[in-house]
């Protein structure tokens, strides 16, 4: 810190210089609360050098440069929102911005958001009104003025923490309904697309490499062959796509949804991306599954975190038959003008599952077209509302899952650029045994080798029947559920399993 920022005048009050002390905490907190209170002079210094760093990259999302090896003292590398290198479950982490041009918003967009929501709630208070757009009270405070000044809104009356409420007056509600003509979208301020797509980058599926001890964790709860967790292991690597294909029953779904375990745990996606002065929304409560925060209790929140961001366990999107061509676009409510990004946006930093390939109701060659650039450049272009097409990024595991051969499926171009076709293939007669010794205690029922014996030479021999990875799951699900109708002990028996294979293999 420059010497001469904090020396204090000889005629300078005592007073003033504990106002800047209880400032100077305030800022800290503000700041994130981890880091040493800065003086007012040093915040501002570092603002400029921020800005600097934006005029010369044209983009507050690039990470600083790495710190010296050995220097001590130095803080972990950081971009302007908060990337940190060297944590590999959290490889990214959103810092709060300090002002609207460090959230590359502007107050007409934020104005906008304030007053859609005022018109639908009817009354907020300010900071309430800073939660629904997820910014800080500071930045809006300043808008929420001016609304006033320009007798938008008006205060319905005072809350206990120096707050006021908000409602919209006559001159405010036409305003607001003109902005609902635009659109009706009232929530999480958004973020750039710019910012977006370095958070992906530093994320990246491909960037993890998990290791084999890291599969044997994520296959813990699955029996499967090591010869082909040897072959699944370099396809994981590799970040891009893959087919896992063979006889149904198998668990290619089960071994598709496990991959994502191997990777980090956590990323961190914006709730809404703008992209040209359109908002989209990305976070999908349906498809994402959050991973809290744990945030300190009080009027202000320290932990730093930029609310419009959202931390979710890396995602697994699964799309089976009831895949179509437009849920890989843009799709926006002609009602609401609200856009929603589409499936492989979604599942970006994750795993995208294409479940029964061949079987959607789009043509094969469809899909197939839509994606043989993404595959291989690994960005993907969308077509918005206002005519636009933008390039974001396409970066996920895509797994293609079929019972049907790749080959019959697809051509040669597209084969290339899915480099690993790996078959799941039916389990010997061990493993088989082995998923029954597996499986009996989970059904709360006693294993029984002798019960196994009579099972294979009466129902499988004879027909000359495969063993498939579902049927012993499937054939004691069958055995407890007639021992719970019958009232009896829930035990392997004979005529029980004889009862469920005559279910099970009546018509197969």
């Amino acid at each position: 810190m420059n010497q001469s920022a904090t020396q204090e005048s000889p005629a300078q009050p005592q007073q003033s210089g504990e106002l800047d002390q209880i400032l100077q905490r305030i800022g800290g907190m503000l700041d994130g609360g981890s880091a040493p209170a800065q003086s007012a002079a040093s915040r501002a210094s570092s603002q400029t050098a921020r800005a600097a760093a934006r005029a010369q990259t044209g983009n507050n999302a690039q990470p600083a440069p790495a710190a010296a090896a050995g220097q001590p003292g130095d803080a972990p590398d950081e971009c302007a929102f908060g990337a940190v290198t060297g944590q590999r479950d959290e490889p990214f982490i959103p810092r709060a911005p300090e002002s609207l041009e460090d959230a590359g918003l502007s107050e007409s967009l934020v104005e906008e958001l304030i007053m859609r929501f005022l018109l639908g709630r009817g009354e907020a208070a300010g900071r309430e009104i800073a939660e629904q757009v997820k910014l800080p009270f500071l930045l809006i405070e300043p808008i929420l003025n001016r609304l006033k000044y320009e007798q938008m809104t008006a205060y319905r009356g005072a809350t206990s923490v120096n707050d006021y409420i908000h409602v919209l007056t006559d001159q405010g509600r036409d305003r607001a309904r003109q902005h609902n003509h635009r659109t009706t979208y009232f929530g999480s301020a958004p973020v750039r697309l710019e910012d977006y797509c370095q958070a992906v980058k530093l994320q990246s599926v491909e960037k993890q490499h998990p290791r084999r001890e890291e599969l044997l964790h994520a296959f813990r709860d699955l029996l499967i062959d090591r010869k082909m967790l040897g072959k699944l292991g370099p396809a994981i690597n590799s970040g891009r796509g893959m087919f896992l294909y063979g006889y149904p029953g198998n668990g290619k779904t089960s071994i598709a949804e496990r991959i994502t375990m191997a990777f980090g745990k956590y990323v961190w996606i914006p709730r809404a991306i703008s992209i040209d002065g359109e908002i989209m929304r990305l976070y999908d409560p349906l498809m994402h599954e959050t991973a809290q925060v744990e945030r300190t209790e009080g009027l202000l929140d320290e932990s730093g975190i930029d609310g419009r961001w959202i931390r979710i366990k890396r995602p697994t999107i699964i799309a089976g038959g009831e895949l179509t061509m437009e849920m890989l676009e843009v799709q926006q409510d002609r009602e609401t003008n609200i856009n929603e990004a589409p499936l492989q946006l979604k599942s970006n930093c994750g795993v995208l599952v294409i479940d029964d390939f061949g079987r959607q109701k789009m043509r094969v060659d469809e899909l197939l077209n839509r994606w043989i650039v993404p595959l291989e450049k690994r960005f993907d272009y969308l077509n918005m509302s206002s005519g636009k097409k933008t390039q974001v990024p396409f970066d996920q595991l895509v797994i293609f899952s079929t019972n049907l051969q790749p080959k019959d499926l697809v051509d040669d171009a597209f084969l290339r650029r899915i480099p690993y076709k790996i078959e799941v293939e039916n389990p010997s007669e061990v493993a088989f045994r082995k998923l029954f010794e597996i499986m009996c205690p989970r059904m709360g029922l006693p294993y029984d080798a002798g019960v196994i014996d009579y099972l294979i030479e009466t129902h499988y021999r004879p027909h000359e029947r495969p063993f498939r990875n579902c049927h012993p799951r499937d054939l004691l699900l069958q055995v407890r559920n007639y021992c719970l109708y019958h009232d009896q002990p829930k035990e392997l028996k004979n005529d029980y399993v004889d009862f469920a294979c005559d279910n099970y293999f009546s018509i197969m």
